[in-house]
């Protein structure tokens, strides 16, 4: 009778666990990347003790529990918006450095990149790790990407019609980008070279007052001659390093007669100026994209992928993050290569935890527990009635 009352505490002791196990996977059923876990229970016989006497090795000895195992099935994916909120779609967990530099695996992709420009785990700041083009991990930080450098003009077009009758047409507003992003107004001035040379027009570039270039652009039949339709000059700005200007009067310019009325204007440089960094998200692939204030990209590190050959391999280690269990090995790789999933930037994995199911399994552990507490009851009833009997 007191191996049984044993027996029922065993019970108790081991519902009351499945209990707790199944609390910590409702209250977290809606935390990102969380994944629910079940208790492992085992017959005490086979647990593998050498106490057991021969009357337990017969009759046994009640459970025992080991360790809760993991369930890594997928979440439900949902939209958050953020730029920087990423889910893994299909096989694939995040790798982080925490700050005692030990490497811990999450599905929760909730990143933003700290002030050192570094991307970090919102919760506990450990550091995104990223694949470098030699496959070596490493942070993603914005070093050298928080500005857009600007680039001086190289190709200036232009566009309308110039008028054959015309003697003359001056340009105005041609504004070209110097190196170091500084804008500059030039003009153009066009002399035609008719009768002599029909067709033929000569332009002088303009800075201010100085001339800077010359060349000349020559029309047969109202459209630029293939060859003859673009003047090259070396514009110097004050204080700047030369500068070669293309002046494309390509297949936008006409010359048909119009009186004296032209519409030729400019239209485009290639140019920019200095840009600020205005965005920041990652692609499908995990690759790192920033977009700045002058219109120009970039291209950063691709976030790196991990995963395990069996979900036995890892443990959870707290913060929605798992280690490596023992002496298991992460595959590496980039998103949508060698297996792994693809990146949803804008979404978050949230908990696997079935809620039908963690209440089903709290009705068995509840009936468990009421069973082992009348088990002990009953003992002790027997107990205290064979008192009662010696007693008389």
């Amino acid at each position: 009778m007191l191996d049984s009352i044993s027996i029922g505490m065993a019970g108790l002791a081991g519902f009351s666990k499945g209990i707790k196990v199944i609390g910590n996977n409702t209250s977290n059923m809606n935390t990102p990347g969380f994944k629910g876990a079940r208790l492992q229970f085992g017959n005490m016989v086979f647990a593998g003790s050498q106490s057991l006497t021969a009357d337990a090795s017969r009759y046994g000895a009640g459970i025992n529990t080991y360790s809760t195992s993991l369930n890594f099935e997928a979440g439900d994916l949902r939209q958050t918006g953020a730029n920087l909120d990423l889910a893994i779609d299909g096989l694939g967990l995040f790798v982080l450095k925490n700050l005692a530099g030990e490497t811990r695996y999450t599905r929760a992709g909730q990143f933003e990149f700290d002030a050192k420009g570094v991307l970090v785990n919102r919760n506990d700041k450990s550091a995104v790790q990223g694949l470098d083009a030699d496959g070596r991990l490493g942070s993603i930080d914005l070093s050298g990407l928080r500005v857009s450098a600007p680039r001086a003009s190289s190709n200036v077009a232009f566009k309308g019609n110039l008028s054959s009758s015309a003697t003359d047409q001056t340009v105005s507003n041609v504004n070209v980008l110097d190196a170091a992003g500084g804008n500059h107004a030039l003009s153009l001035k066009l002399t035609s070279e008719s009768p002599a040379k029909p067709g033929s027009w000569l332009v002088s570039v303009l800075d201010g007052s100085t001339e800077v270039g010359t060349g000349t652009i020559l029309f047969k039949d109202g459209l630029p001659v293939a060859g003859s339709s673009e003047i090259k000059i070396n514009y110097k700005p004050i204080g700047q390093a030369e500068m070669p200007l293309t002046l494309n009067f390509g297949t936008e310019v006409t010359s048909y007669a119009t009186g004296n009325l032209s519409t030729l204007a400019f239209a485009s440089q290639n140019g920019f100026q200095a840009g600020s960094l205005s965005k920041v998200s990652f692609d499908a692939a995990g690759l790192l994209s920033i977009e700045y204030s002058n219109g120009q990209t970039a291209k950063g590190k691709r976030l790196a992928l991990a995963r395990f050959a069996s979900d036995e391999a890892l443990e959870a280690s707290g913060d929605n993050q798992f280690q490596a269990s023992g002496s298991a090995e992460a595959q590496l790789g980039p998103a949508q290569t060698g297996g792994f999933g693809t990146l949803r930037p804008g979404y978050i994995e949230f908990s696997n935890v079935d809620l039908s199911k963690e209440f089903g399994e709290l009705v068995i552990m509840q009936r468990g527990y009421q069973a082992s507490s009348q088990i002990v009851s009953t003992a002790n009833e027997m107990i205290e009635q064979l008192f009662a009997m010696r007693g008389k």
